[in-house]
């Protein structure tokens, strides 16, 4: 202890570390690094570690146990409000089997989905996730997808695309277990979710809220008669169709409550009981690579369903929410995919962490086309490392008690809950739809995050930030698009890499021209940063090198023949020589120029555009593109 003081003497001499010890420590190591200074508080520390999530949360640096004094108690897990998970611990005795290892199957072919489905199951898959419509497998076909398939094993949760009616999926399937004389297994889901079909096809026209409400009720009624006679589950509140809109993590708990409580509500009127309607509902989530964030929401997401069932008079046992998690599709890219793998293994390592039932890893390619066998193999193995080698699944709740964990826990599910009275005000999940509030917080948080993603802010590995030069995309099968023509109103899916790709799939023709001053190690922060960037936006660059003079660049420019161009060089380089390089590139044909850096007030008059760090990158990748195509 003597010696791990003397490496740590700002933390005290005591085996419990002080907050005033954590305080003078990072404050140290921030004055070191020019982001503290050297008069300020240690206090200021941490607090400029803390961040704040798309909710306007508090992400802390270090959670206390001051700090997370006067959290409401959260139990043990497998008991009210199931904070800490919905299902007890296994004993000591028992080993840990982990989660539901889901594989979504979207293929038109019957005979390639079977081929797909057998093959993940027995490659370590656990449930079927089975796509059914235009973007899937036809309803006709069920039987061919299911043949070979242990049906009363190996759980099948159907997903309805729009222009598929529910129903006939949940008869369907009904008549395959009668003709193969089998009891499904019970945590199969017949699949029954309306709402996320409005909110993806905008099919809640004004005025019409009450109308199609009924029609949402009647079906989630059907449905879940037919789920309770054969013993299994039968709707899905799909809060991943807002997720992949746009909405804040807080948005989705908000809509997954609404959801929840309309098909709650539409099982009892239709003539089930409460405590059994709640145990015929799963609930989809999303989980980003924000480990931390995801932790949170999961955790939020049981507490707060706890409460709704609670106040629904639905008993205690039948609590607990039943969370399928999928890896975020909007943080997928389709340039350097292989990054991917970093994302989906990040965002299931936390939805396990956060006490998800079963686990969707999207295959690294999925935003390419139809996922290979190897992107497929990938996508199963991440859960299976997790548990058979990490052993993620041998802790019950492993980030319980941790207390900046319970403060951003407790914080996301008072933010969820606000945002579901928000859509009551407005009478309910789908008056929320047809009036357009929902969808309007939702384009508004998705606005807000596409200004981070332009100002790189939110830096997207091999997209905005590192783009593979001369990369050329994966050769994948486009699916087929939904029959469903969207309606004013939908909340259509987003991908964050958008805008960037868009770029990078028209490369633009010209060329810029880094004029770089002085010797590589004087130029070569300013002009990697201004070749990444263009890199990112499509655009090619032709770098002078090493140069001693103005005439050096001018020279080497007029060679390129080139007619936009950045000067890139340290600030004393700039002070030095940068007006006359400008004014020699002026009179030798620049129609452009750009400076790399913040101009100072004797330069700006003289260069057409500047960039640094923090600016749009999207705007100024666009400017520098329509001015390239003008030279060419």
């Amino acid at each position: 202890m003597d010696a791990l003081s003397e490496e740590l003497p700002l933390l005290g001499n005591t085996a419990v570390p002080t907050r005033q010890g954590w305080d003078a420590a990072a404050a140290a190591v921030l004055r070191k690094a020019g982001r503290l200074a050297a008069d300020a508080s240690d206090s200021l520390a941490l607090a400029s570690l803390s961040r704040r999530s798309e909710d306007g949360i508090v992400v802390p640096a270090l959670g206390t146990a001051e700090s997370a004094a006067g959290l409401p108690e959260l139990g043990l897990p497998g008991h009210a409000p199931f904070t800490r998970g919905s299902a007890a611990p296994q004993s000591e005795e028992t080993t840990a089997d982990g989660w539901d290892i889901r594989t979504y199957i979207a293929e038109s072919d019957p005979a390639a989905a079977n081929r797909i489905a057998l093959l993940d199951l027995r490659g370590g898959a656990v449930s079927l996730w089975l796509r059914v419509g235009a973007t899937g497998t036809d309803i006709a076909d069920l039987a061919t997808v299911l043949d070979g398939v242990y049906l009363d094993f190996g759980p099948v949760v159907f997903d309805c695309d729009d222009d598929v009616d529910p129903v006939a999926v949940a008869v369907a399937f009904d008549s395959i277990l009668t003709t193969r004389v089998l009891r499904s297994a019970p945590t199969s889901n017949l699949g029954a979710d309306p709402l996320a079909s409005l909110v993806r096809s905008g099919g809640v026209d004004p005025g019409c809220a009450a109308t199609a409400s009924a029609a949402v009720s009647a079906t989630i009624g059907e449905v879940g008669a037919i789920a309770a006679r054969l013993g299994t589950r039968g709707v899905v509140v799909d809060a991943t169709a807002v997720h992949d809109a746009g909405a804040t993590d807080a948005q989705e708990l908000g809509y997954s409550l609404a959801a929840g409580t309309l098909y709650l509500r539409a099982l009892v009127d239709s003539g089930i009981d409460v405590n059994t309607a709640a145990c015929l509902i799963e609930f989809r989530y999303a989980a980003t690579d924000n480990q931390f964030l995801t932790i949170a929401k999961l955790r939020a997401a049981r507490t707060l369903w706890h409460r709704v069932c609670e106040l629904s008079g639905v008993v205690e046992s039948a609590r607990g929410q039943l969370q399928h998690v999928v890896t975020s599709r909007p943080m997928m890219t389709r340039y350097d995919p292989w990054v991917n793998i970093l994302r989906t293994t990040i965002a299931a390592f936390a939805a396990s962490i956060g006490g998800a039932a079963a686990i969707t890893v999207l295959p690294f390619d999925d935003a390419l086309g139809e996922p290979n066998t190897l992107a497929r193999r990938i996508a199963r193995n991440t859960s299976a490392v997790l548990i058979s080698e990490s052993h993620i699944a041998k802790v019950t709740d492993p980030a319980g008690g941790a207390y900046a964990v319970e403060e951003l826990t407790d914080a996301t599910a008072r933010a969820g809950w606000a945002q579901f009275q928000l859509i009551e005000e407005s009478d309910g999940v789908v008056a929320a739809l047809a009036d357009g509030s929902l969808a309007a917080r939702v384009h508004a948080a998705a606005v807000a995050r596409s200004a981070d993603i332009a100002r790189r802010k939110r830096p997207l590995t091999g997209v905005s930030e590192f783009p593979l030069t001369g990369e050329q995309l994966l050769d994948r099968n486009r699916p087929p698009t939904s029959g469903t023509k969207p309606r004013p109103g939908a909340l259509p899916a987003i991908r964050y890499a958008e805008e960037f790709e868009e770029m990078r799939d028209a490369p633009c023709s010209g060329t810029l021209f880094l004029a770089t001053l002085g010797s590589v190690a004087q130029h070569t922060a300013r002009a990697t940063f201004v070749a990444n960037l263009c890199a990112a936006g499509g655009i090619t660059v032709d770098a002078a090198g090493t140069t001693a003079t103005p005439a050096d660049v001018v020279a080497a420019f007029t060679r390129s023949g080139a007619g936009v161009v950045a000067v890139t060089g340290t600030d004393a380089a700039y002070v030095n020589s940068a007006v006359d390089v400008i004014a020699g590139l002026r009179a030798a044909g620049a129609t452009w120029i750009i400076l790399a850096g913040r101009p100072s007030e004797d330069l700006a008059p003289l260069v057409d555009d500047w960039v640094a760090a923090g600016v749009d990158a999207l705007a100024f990748l666009h400017r520098t593109r329509a001015h390239l195509q003008e030279t060419t």
